[in-house]
């Protein structure tokens, strides 16, 4: 795979799941942004002051703590930054505090990278852009995210996981043991 240059800037990526920060890094790259990721809001404060991204790209939940503290002072210190939320929590209230702090967007998962990327860049997703608007993760790989953020959940736990997702051990286990999908299917 060949690497596509870095036509946006540099993004933020505040995301504390590992296998959905892979898969939305590689797709953010592919659409021409270099992808810094960061699983905690101290590390997410302290690579904003590093790299002073041109987009940063905000999950809610961070392992307990909640991203909406981080946008006042990533803003503060890039008052330029476009930041948009994304997030699985989602709620009004949430939503409306985030844009009352300063962001340009709330958006839900699961979202399409093209709307991501329009959002991200301010553009309108029925304009003429260079994104895919076809290019959706696949069910497999959300269930297999799923899954994997599930089991972290629980310690790394396949009993509890399964009880918690009301699925059968044995069947949880069959697709853990599988690979990582493909972003796109074939």
């Amino acid at each position: 795979m060949s690497a596509t240059p870095c036509k946006h800037g540099p993004l933020l990526l505040v995301e504390d799941d590992e296998a959905f920060v892979h898969v939305l890094s590689r797709s953010l790259q592919k659409h021409g942004f270099s992808v810094f990721p960061a699983g905690t809001v101290d590390d997410a404060l302290a690579l904003a002051r590093t790299i002073r991204p041109a987009y940063v790209l905000l999950d809610l939940n961070l392992g307990g703590q909640s991203g909406l503290k981080l946008i006042a002072p990533i803003l503060e210190a890039m008052p330029d930054a476009r930041l948009v939320v994304l997030t699985g929590y989602a709620s009004i209230a949430t939503a409306v505090n985030a844009v009352k702090l300063g962001a340009v967007e709330y958006l839900t998962k699961p979202a399409r990278i093209g709307l991501i990327v329009s959002t991200l860049l301010g553009k309108d997703e029925g304009a003429e852009q260079d994104v895919a608007p076809e290019e959706w993760l696949t069910v497999k790989s959300l269930e297999w995210e799923y899954l994997q953020r599930a089991l972290a959940e629980n310690g790394g736990n396949i009993s509890a996981t399964a009880r918690a997702l009301k699925m059968h051990r044995r069947t949880l286990q069959r697709k853990l043991g599988k690979k990582r999908p493909q972003d796109r299917e074939p």
